[in-house]
């Protein structure tokens, strides 16, 4: 290749290039950048006056209960949705993947039609779900103890109310990874399973032997997607079904974000949470990556 070919080649690279970096500056990297700069800074987010105090924001935020408390609700959110919906969604995936039945299609409908609402709408069904006095819960509960029984507030008492906001993020959330892993499982060879059965191992020890490893590269990116959704969808779901309460017990890493940056006018602590956001999501994420390496199976 002449040195004008290669001129040409690497012009040609840049321009294809060009669009998405620059698209990725301005949507991306610039806003990531302005967070962490802005999270140096005392301000309240619409006076013009801002204030350098360098870590003090973090330092602040080291000593809040209130941030700690949605810290740790967060935690819960993300470990509890996690493995719930990872178990769920490769059972229900193995299930329509490896099992012959009439509707298997429809269910397959049936599961992914969560993915696709709206936040506000999944809020409003588990709202009603909820409802002490005339809930479906509720109402269930009444029919083993109907003299004795007392509707439980759900989304209203303190010790309760992030595992009804963790069950409303599993059901929307299996679908779409039960697709995805479906996806996965669909291209194992069907003659594992043949000589795997001739062998004389069982449905369940197939899927612990040929399934899951043949699936992991999949699984390992699911979990990346475990942690950014859970924490982004946590903030919807919250801010639609509980407003952060009881008491903050279901406050979140955004929500409080957003309340500190727009309701309390500190618009600089609020940024300082949201570099902690981005660290934590990041780092989070290596992690898992880095302790589910494992060797690839090929077939």
């Amino acid at each position: 290749m002449n040195g004008h070919a290669k001129r040409s080649r690497s012009f040609f690279i840049v321009l294809a290039l060009a669009p998405a970096v620059i698209l990725m500056t301005i949507f991306m990297l610039y806003p990531v950048l302005s967070v962490f700069q802005m999270s140096l800074y005392r301000w309240g987010g619409y006076s013009p006056d801002k204030e350098f105090i360098g870590f003090q924001n973090f330092i602040t935020l080291a000593k809040d209960m209130n941030f700690i408390r949605a810290m740790q609700n967060t935690i819960v959110l993300i470990v509890m949705v996690t493995v719930v919906t990872l178990v769920f969604a490769l059972v229900f995936a193995a299930i329509l993947t490896r099992v012959k039945f009439k509707g298997v299609g429809l269910f397959r409908v049936i599961f992914y039609i969560p993915n696709i609402l709206s936040i506000v709408v999944i809020s409003a069904i588990f709202s009603a779900i909820y409802d002490p006095s005339q809930g479906l819960l509720n109402s269930i509960l009444r029919l083993f103890h109907p003299a004795k029984w007392q509707g439980v507030q759900w989304l209203g008492n303190e010790q309760l109310v992030i595992f009804s906001v963790a069950i409303a993020l599993i059901w929307q959330a299996i679908g779409y990874y039960m697709v995805m892993y479906m996806s996965a499982m669909a291209s194992i060879p069907e003659d594992l399973y043949e000589s795997a059965s001739l062998d004389g191992a069982s449905a369940l020890r197939q899927f612990f032997t040929i399934t899951i490893p043949l699936t992991w590269n999949t699984i390992r990116t699911t979990l990346t997607f475990f942690v950014i959704s859970t924490i982004n969808l946590s903030f919807l779901l919250v801010t639609a079904m509980t407003g952060g309460g009881p008491n903050g017990s279901t406050e979140v890493f955004l929500s409080y974000m957003y309340k500190q940056a727009n309701t309390n006018s500190a618009y600089g602590y609020g940024m300082a949470i949201g570099v902690v956001v981005f660290l934590f999501s990041f780092a989070l994420s290596a992690v898992l990556q880095m302790i589910t390496k494992r060797d690839v199976y090929e077939f």
